[in-house]
């Protein structure tokens, strides 16, 4: 890690006294070059309409969290989907174990969140992006998701597949 503001001082005498002066504050700048992030693509048989609208009302939302098996064990009475439909709401999914919010929202072409996982340190979201692409009857969903924590990418990878692709696929059956 480089220090690119080093704190310098200036001596000034005047009249017998001693001033030491140093800016009000240091910077400390890092440039990761080993972020881990995960592209995944996948082209499904339905309309982009009918998958933008799966991942963003949670009613449908909570029959793919069904399809996943990810609810087994939790506790009855708890939800599978809570969706804030608009920019800036809320969501919770897979009962309570994922949280964010809609941070971009257009209509059966991209869908972009702040998501992180309940046990992440507070503060820590990463970003979640579905891209919507129709190619004649059925659509091409690319996926990005960056800003997690490292050391994560692997298990998150193979939980969007598990969780949400294979699910999905069944539910757009």
């Amino acid at each position: 890690m480089t220090n690119l503001s080093p704190i310098r001082r200036r001596l000034f005498l005047g009249m017998g006294v001693a001033a030491i002066s140093t800016p009000a504050f240091a910077a400390e700048d890092e440039i990761s070059r080993a972020a881990e992030s995960i592209h995944q693509e996948r082209v499904f048989r339905a309309r982009p309409k009918r998958i933008y609208d799966a991942l963003t009302d949670a009613r449908q939302f909570a029959k793919i969290v069904e399809l996943s098996g990810a609810m087994q064990g939790t506790p009855p009475g708890t939800k599978a989907a809570e969706i804030g439909g608009e920019v800036g709401g809320a969501f919770t999914i897979f009962g309570g174990h994922i949280v964010g919010r809609q941070v971009e929202l257009v209509p059966n072409q991209r869908i972009v969140q702040a998501w992180r996982v309940v046990d992440w340190k507070p503060g820590d979201y990463s970003i979640a992006k579905f891209e919507l692409t129709e190619q004649g009857a059925e659509t091409k969903l690319v996926f990005d998701h960056t800003g997690f924590p490292r050391g994560t990418a692997a298990h998150l990878a193979s939980g969007w597949e598990e969780h949400y692709w294979e699910p999905l696929r069944k539910f757009l059956a």
